[in-house]
């Protein structure tokens, strides 16, 4: 049952997660720096608290009195995060949901299993596994395995955005779901995204002190009670805090450059409705990590957990990708190669979920 629990809750998850780029689509007369910051406020600033404030009673006093070197490296990792949730949004705008989210999704899912391993090939850590003791394992070679496949994914998913490209300039058409289609900017920064993102999973490993708090803080006010769902709210208000600085940097950048600081009080534009739609693309999108939270703590493997997550959102994405007709326009041959590199990489997904399972 708790299995069961745990898979619903990071298909809850990823279908937040895979759908909270759509209301940013209702936004009209803004630019992407402002639409983004806007519901990144909300993402990163203004809900994880509050969340964490509704479940976690003194949640602030744990974070005041964890270690001042955890908290500066789960900011640090989150940071870092950030810039990988930067370039997802920027991959999505180039790439569309369906592209955009494969290619980034399987990357970071990999990645965030990968990366780990080789830091601790050079810094050893009891208890934590190295690159070699993966090379060395049959679960570490189920790993690399389905970082070739994924990578073989990724390769197929870019032919895919090639033959799009060509099949729609062949027709006269521009792209009808994303004018700002543009495969070479959208790959690079998929790819950056790809990999930075899984700075996410690294930052709840790095404030786990804070989550053990948490639970100790709910057994002993709910004698007997078992793992606490929502233990890992209070390391995404650290985590986040990260995020906010690197996305807040980076689009007041931007709306200097641009020359858009008027889009916040523009009455031109839905001002209201632009507004609301951003505060929901926000609030979407941390419920991505409120559900992951709660699926992590009933499957209780943090690899595996991340794994799945990312099929979900990869399945979730790119079924919006059909409903926003990202693929319209295109020949047979096109669509089918898009479908054939989505699911190997769901595919790879799949093999390093395993490869961590039988660890």
């Amino acid at each position: 049952m708790q299995v069961i629990l745990g898979v619903i809750f990071h298909f809850i998850g990823g279908f937040a997660s895979g759908s909270f780029y759509i209301p940013y689509k209702k936004v009209k007369g803004w630019s992407w720096e402002s639409y983004w910051i806007v519901g990144g406020v909300f993402s990163w600033l203004i809900v994880p608290p509050l969340a964490a404030y509704l479940t976690i009673p003194g949640f602030g006093d744990i974070i005041a009195a964890t270690d001042g070197k955890i908290i500066l490296l789960t900011y640090f990792f989150g940071v870092l995060w950030g810039i990988g949730g930067l370039t997802y949004g920027l991959g999505v705008r180039y790439l569309g949901v369906s592209l955009g989210s494969s290619i980034i999704l399987g990357l970071c899912s990999v990645f965030g299993a990968l990366i780990p391993s080789v830091y601790y090939n050079f810094n050893p850590i009891p208890g934590k596994d190295s690159f070699s003791d993966m090379v060395g394992s049959s679960w570490g070679q189920m790993v690399l395995i389905g970082l070739v496949v994924c990578v073989i994914g990724i390769i197929i998913c870019g032919k895919a955005g090639g033959m799009k490209e060509k099949d729609l300039i062949a027709e006269g058409k521009g792209d009808p779901s994303n004018k700002e289609y543009k495969l070479g900017l959208g790959l690079t920064v998929s790819i950056i995204s790809g990999i930075l993102s899984a700075c996410f999973a690294f930052g709840i490993d790095a404030g786990k002190d804070m989550a053990h708090q948490a639970n100790e803080v709910w057994k002993t006010t709910h004698a007997g009670a078992g793992e606490f769902l929502f233990q890992n709210n209070v390391t995404y208000v650290v985590i986040l805090w990260g995020g906010l600085t690197t996305n807040l940097i980076w689009c007041m950048l931007l709306n200097f450059r641009n020359k858009t600081f008027g889009d916040y009080t523009n009455k031109k534009t839905p001002l209201l409705a632009n507004y609301i739609f951003s505060a929901m693309a926000g609030i979407t999108w941390f419920l991505q990590f409120f559900f992951y939270g709660m699926g992590e703590s009933k499957l209780g493997n943090g690899a595996s957990s991340w794994i799945l997550h990312m099929a979900f959102i990869i399945l979730i994405a790119n079924a919006w990708g059909l409903v926003l007709k990202e693929w319209s326009g295109v020949k047979r041959k096109t669509l089918v190669t898009i479908l054939a590199g989505i699911g190997i990489i769901i595919l790879s997904v799949l093999i390093v979920g395993y490869g961590n399972s039988i660890k």
